[in-house]
């Protein structure tokens, strides 16, 4: 089997195993669309300097929580593989010709292709709900690997926290300490602006806030993400997925 037919393979079995699941992904619609309902609603005064005029609230939100929807998502990507070692599937996987790297990317694959649609599909529901975005071609495309860098970053974070933790219980904890501080020192919900001095820097550095920033970019704007971004972007990935992969194989070793 070669790398591709291995990473297809996976990819597919990934897949398959998330549509046999389909509460959870009536779930990870639902949920944002709650937070945009009551966040969008209840502030839609908010006033939003140094956006053009006329922009609302929700136009505002619309980004932030169509990302923040892949950062949930991401975090609960290593569930997967627990559920897996349990079963023994993943140590008979890791003992068949394809490498550790080829599987971790076939699951990475799959999970990325649901984050994006399902950030997609949010966005789809906030402009059902009023919100005005853009799809200007070039700023979309960049807006969207921004997203797929973010989204591979964070699943290989899950992953990597998964093959250490190896317990259901211990990646729960990981999904609220991750998820809770990151989405509130970034501007998925606030505008740097309006913060404080201390959280306004800290959310610079938040790669949350930089995902949402080219995204709400991209979409309210017209802008395209700047080099830097992308390239922060995906060095965080890069090293994230080399996280994972060392995971990876030390369960090789292990099983």
């Amino acid at each position: 089997m070669n790398l591709l037919e291995a990473i297809a393979a996976v990819a597919r079995r990934t897949w398959t195993v998330t549509w046999r699941r389909p509460a959870v992904l009536t779930f990870s619609l639902g949920q944002p669309l709650v937070w945009m309902l009551f966040f969008g609603f209840l502030f839609h005064r908010f006033p939003l300097a140094g956006l053009p005029a006329g922009t609302s609230y929700l136009d505002f939100l619309a980004p932030g929580v169509s990302a923040m929807t892949v950062l949930f998502g991401a975090s609960q990507a290593g569930i997967g593989w627990i559920r897996d070692l349990q079963t023994g599937f993943l140590p008979r996987l890791l003992n068949t010709p394809a490498s550790p790297a080829a599987i971790l990317a076939g699951k990475l694959l799959a999970d990325v292709l649901r984050l994006l649609l399902q950030a997609l599909a949010v966005l789809v529901l906030a402009i059902l709900l009023g919100a005005d975005v853009r799809f200007a071609s070039a700023p979309l495309a960049m807006g969207l690997l921004c997203l797929t860098l973010f989204a591979a970053a964070f699943s290989s974070l899950s992953c990597a926290v998964a093959l250490r933790a190896r317990a259901q219980e211990s990646m729960a904890t990981f999904v609220h300490l991750v998820n809770m501080p990151l989405l509130f020192t970034s501007t998925a919900l606030v505008p740097h602006r309006e913060m404080p001095g201390w959280l306004a820097a800290v959310a610079r550095v938040n790669p949350l806030s930089l995902t949402v920033d080219a995204w709400r970019g991209a979409l309210l704007l017209g802008q395209t993400p700047s080099a830097f971004t992308v390239t922060l972007l995906a060095l965080l990935a890069a090293a994230l997925f080399l996280l994972a992969l060392g995971g990876m194989r030390a369960a090789a070793r292990l099983y």
